[in-house]
């Protein structure tokens, strides 16, 4: 098996870094991830947060960026990625006004024109999914197919998150599968087999989590990322439960 790095998304310890953004880093380095996908810098330049990396020995996995940001300034969010050491930018989420079939003929387009600036760049542009993109739009298809289907492959790669493709009933497997090498970043997030369908640390849901372990090496992935977007228990405790999972299942970790 390929060692294939474990990040964990930030927003999932958003409430820790807006208090200590330093301490939480160093923290995760503690658990034993490799990297962090972040969701904002907690008010720090990004050469602070560069060189906070660098003494916690964290690599910048990626960076989930807000559309509007994307679109406003995407020179800078490219030029942020270079000091940070980060190959991928992230589309994280639509707003509820932004998912009309127009919209998402507008997304395209722009996901089409700023993956090719990003890639000119050297950084590769990834789009995160929720659930509500498993909507079928009028010629048949889901709104996600559309985006995959109409962006050129090498302007836009995917990140899968197999918690709400598993919400909405799709198989995440065959997600990847079907878009062969455009999967570098992987959400790996479990939810509760009962009705509420909560988030949950993996290996505690029904998320088949061993089952996209298992083809990371055929989908050329290069990143695991962690993210529980809420939890019963402490941010930190979730996070640990995740980290010793996966160091069950992908022994390279367990260093």
């Amino acid at each position: 098996m390929t060692t294939i790095p474990v990040a964990i998304q930030m927003y999932t310890l958003r409430e820790e870094s807006a208090q200590d953004f330093a301490g939480t880093l160093k923290k995760v380095a503690e658990l034993g991830f490799d990297g962090v996908e972040f969701a904002g810098y907690g008010g720090l330049e990004v050469q602070e947060v560069k060189a906070l990396l660098d003494e916690y020995g964290l690599k910048a996995a990626s960076s989930h960026v807000s559309l509007d940001a994307l679109e406003s300034d995407l020179a800078k969010v490219i030029e942020e990625q270079k000091v940070l050491g980060s190959s991928y930018i992230v589309c994280p989420f639509l707003m509820p006004d932004q998912r009309s079939e127009e919209d998402y003929k507008k997304l395209i387009a722009f996901l089409e024109k700023a993956g090719e600036e990003c890639r000119q760049e050297g950084i590769t542009l990834c789009y995160h999914n929720h659930d509500f993109e498993l909507d079928r739009l009028s010629d048949g298809r889901t709104a996600l197919e559309s985006i995959f289907d109409d962006v050129s492959p090498e302007n836009l790669k995917t990140e899968f998150d197999i918690y709400w493709l598993t919400r909405a009933g799709e198989n995440p497997v065959e997600w990847i599968k079907k878009y062969p090498n455009r999967t570098p970043l992987v959400h790996l997030k479990d939810m509760t087999t009962d009705d509420e369908k909560f988030f949950a640390e993996l290996g505690t849901g029904g998320v088949d989590i061993e089952a996209v372990l298992n083809i990371g090496d055929e989908a050329n992935v290069q990143w695991w990322i962690v993210e529980q977007d809420a939890s019963r228990k402490t941010p930190l405790e979730s996070i640990e439960i995740s980290i010793n999972y996966l160091k069950e299942k992908l022994p390279y970790l367990a260093k």
